[in-house]
């Protein structure tokens, strides 16, 4: 079951493939190291195997993360090479590290130095008007000379200058032969693909390419779109569950949310998209939105939202 708390909203990515994950959202090394990580890293047991992935360029300050990582029991660390925002660019982390193979495989290194789980790093195709093959292979051969567990490629070059975040996941154009290339070229390492990935026939398609497949955004906004997956790769067999059937399993955990003084849209608001495409599926959104944020909002208003469903 995952955690859909508001604090917790951040396991967004889910990797397919042998090494199976659940990924977080980035988080910096300073949002570690000057405030409370109490405060980014708990996750739940059921999560397990879930990755953190971190945002940084400073391998001592990596290291030092990375081993809070592994104290809070995960099971891999991420470095992202791959965020294109200003506030990332500026703090010379990011996409930006691409420019740096070098400062990316000392810091990868000081990880790997520090922790005994599994450091990857996600990284792009290429970043502005470096995004020559050979650019890209100089960059997998000088992080992999670093003992990097697994390379994580989004399929897109990333522009710095001219496209914001959102721009970037969508406008430069998706190019998984390159990274099926990269696979083909290095069959050593483990290439997982990434980007407009968001169903099963997709993946499954990619699987015969490379060791694996990052699927980020669609496993937010329409998680029941992962239930084949579980049967269909990894040959679960159980059956698959209904949409209700998630809710009902969500509920003790609700429950518990409450009594430690957790509000009901901290939970409901991050799993509007279960029901995505379901007929009264927007009424029962639009009273999870009017009613959960409501002071003393109980597991009975989501009860009675999924009622609505059934109509």
């Amino acid at each position: 079951m995952l955690d859909w708390t508001d604090r917790h909203q951040r396991f967004f990515m889910r990797l397919i493939s042998k090494h199976a994950r659940l990924y977080t959202e980035m988080i910096t090394t300073g949002a570690l190291i000057y405030n409370d990580p109490e405060r980014y890293l708990p996750f739940n047991k059921e999560e397990h195997p879930v990755a953190v992935q971190l945002g940084g360029n400073h391998p001592d300050e990596l290291a030092r993360c990375a081993q809070m990582a592994q104290d809070y029991g995960y099971d891999e660390v991420n470095l992202n090479v791959g965020c294109p925002s200003d506030r990332v660019k500026n703090g010379r982390f990011g996409a930006c590290l691409m420019a740096t193979p070098e400062v990316v495989a000392e810091a990868v290194a000081a990880m790997k130095a520090q922790v005994n789980i599994p450091v990857t790093v996600k990284h792009r195709i290429g970043i502005d008007e470096q995004d020559s093959w050979e650019e890209l292979c100089h960059f997998v051969e000088t992080v992999a000379a670093a003992s990097c567990d697994a390379f994580i490629v989004h399929a897109r070059k990333a522009w710095l200058q001219g496209l914001s975040p959102k721009q970037n996941r969508e406008v430069p154009p998706l190019k998984y032969d390159v990274v099926h290339r990269l696979k083909k070229t290095y069959p050593h390492l483990n290439i997982i693909i990434n980007g407009g990935i968001i169903s099963l026939e997709q993946t499954l398609q990619q699987l015969e390419y490379v060791d694996g497949v990052m699927i980020g955004r669609e496993a937010y906004h329409n998680p029941y779109a992962m239930v084949e997956f579980d049967g269909a790769v990894f040959h679960d067999p159980h059956p698959l569950p209904s949409r209700f059937d998630i809710l009902e399993q969500l509920y003790p955990y609700i429950e518990k949310h409450l009594a430690a003084g957790g509000r009901l849209h901290d939970i409901t608001r991050h799993i509007f998209g279960l029901f995505l495409g379901q007929p009264n599926a927007k009424i029962w959104r639009r009273y999870l939105s009017e009613n959960a944020p409501r002071k003393g909002a109980g597991i009975n208003v989501l009860k009675q939202a999924t009622d609505l469903l059934l109509k």
